[in-house]
């Protein structure tokens, strides 16, 4: 199985193979978005396009990984000149798990059986349940969608990420993304999958499900490796909530197409069919859902919380700390140009 990673040391990037303990750095590439278009033009695989280039110079992980060399991790996948073409988004309600949180959070009546008294989150759950794994060639239920933002919310591990002046929260979801590239012919091609982190603001989304959309407008990590071809059938994953070094929570999760009620090809499906979403040379990174959540166990994150998600096949965990801006919001205007 073969896993990317892209650092950087000064203005200076470079691609590598992962070949624990070391990486093994790309000739003549310095993106995996280059990478894959590289593939693309020559009609190979990106795994081929990545061990064509393989170079005898080797790089310490552990060093890089830690925070103790020159070089830095970057997120697992970029659009490195124009971030405005990544487009970054995900799907909600698609793990029992998190529809369990959902619930709990919008207050559904305990034990309600009757579809009519469910929540607006459940009933999108039950119809996941009923329609989301359609045969093979066949379009199945649409699944809850939301946007986060452009490549420039992206964050890489050990990166913080931020619970701006104007936020309820910030609490972490440990998801799998998908990532992807649209070919000049408009097709979809999948690069590989990543470990994420979908940080979102659950404070402000319990007040009403209807901020759900911009409780997503947070940055959010991914990384540190991407997987090309991973297994994605039944993946265990755990997180953990760091607090002064000791662990505050910690959860084994499951992700994967047996451990959702939607299929990977109808979420696919359901984020492509939009023609805007096939511009070729776009970048796309999607995330699949969350398992558990830890503020749906009462958890609040504080500053300096590290977040630590892993799952298996999938490369080393994802690090991020959790950053306050503790300010007082202020005022945006938009000036008149007239």
């Amino acid at each position: 199985m073969t896993r990317l990673i892209q650092i950087q040391k000064d203005n200076f990037r470079r691609v590598a193979l992962v070949e624990e303990p070391h990486l093994r750095v790309l000739a003549n590439v310095s993106s995996i978005y280059e990478l894959a278009v590289d593939a693309i033009a020559r009609g190979v695989s990106l795994s081929d396009a990545a061990n064509h280039r393989a170079s005898p110079e080797i790089l310490d992980y552990d060093s890089i990984y830690d925070g103790r060399s020159n070089w830095h991790i970057l997120p697992a996948i970029d659009h490195p000149e124009e971030p405005g073409r990544c487009l970054v988004s995900g799907t909600g309600l698609t793990h029992l798990g998190s529809a369990r949180d959902r619930q709990a959070m919008h207050e559904l009546i305990a034990g309600s059986e009757r579809f009519e008294e469910l929540t607006e989150s459940m009933k999108m759950f039950r119809w996941g349940m009923d329609g989301g794994r359609p045969g093979v060639g066949k379009i199945g239920t649409a699944p809850e969608w939301f946007y986060k933002g452009t490549g420039v919310v992206l964050r890489a591990h050990a990166e913080p990420l931020d619970v701006p002046s104007y936020a309820e929260d910030g609490g972490e979801e440990a998801e799998v993304a998908g990532v992807y590239i649209v070919a000049s012919d408009g097709q979809p091609r999948r690069l590989g999958m990543t470990v994420g982190n979908e940080f979102s603001d659950h404070g402000f989304e319990k007040k009403n499900y209807l901020n759900l959309a911009g409780s997503k407008l947070r940055n959010c990590a991914i990384g540190p490796e991407l997987v090309v071809d991973p297994e994605f059938s039944s993946v265990r994953g755990e997180i953990s909530i760091h607090r002064a070094g000791q662990v505050l929570w910690s959860r084994q999760i499951r992700t994967g197409e047996m451990e959702m009620c939607h299929s990977l090809q109808n979420l696919e499906h359901h984020h492509f069919k939009f023609e805007q979403h096939r511009q070729p040379g776009c970048v796309h990174v999607h995330f699949f859902g969350a398992d558990c959540l830890s503020f749906g166990e009462g958890i609040r994150l504080a500053a300096e919380d590290v977040m630590q998600i892993s799952f298996d096949g999938f490369g080393r965990a994802l690090r991020n700390p959790v950053r306050i801006n503790k300010t007082e919001e202020h005022l945006i205007t938009a000036t008149p140009l007239g």
